[in-house]
């Protein structure tokens, strides 16, 4: 009688699931990328329309899209010349926007 192959536990180790939380905390560590996932929490934008609302070069806010991008917290499409970035990750945001308020609360 065959035995049937055991399959590979998919399950992430404790510290699997620090390195990865580590790895998250430290695409968000940047004052620029916490603004730029707020501005898109009000919905998809091109870099154009990020740039009309962040002051920053376009080669740096590619570059900040890009980690979070790369990070899984925004996703991207392409429309023609455009790229348009939303938000990839809800959990992130709501930990983002938990965590200044927190800090905005704290300072008043």
């Amino acid at each position: 009688m065959a035995t049937k192959p055991r399959k590979k536990s998919t399950a992430v180790t404790e510290d699997e699931v620090f390195d990865m939380a580590a790895d998250l905390f430290r695409a968000m560590a940047a004052p620029m990328r916490l603004k730029i996932v707020s501005q898109l929490c009000n919905g998809e934008k091109n870099v154009s329309e990020l740039l009309a609302e962040i002051d920053t070069t376009q080669p740096n806010m590619s570059q900040h899209l890009n980690t979070l991008y790369q990070a899984g917290v925004l996703a991207r499409r392409r429309e023609g010349v455009s790229i348009y970035y939303s938000i990839a990750n809800e959990t992130v945001v709501a930990l983002c926007r938990s965590i200044c308020v927190q800090i905005a609360i704290e300072q008043e």
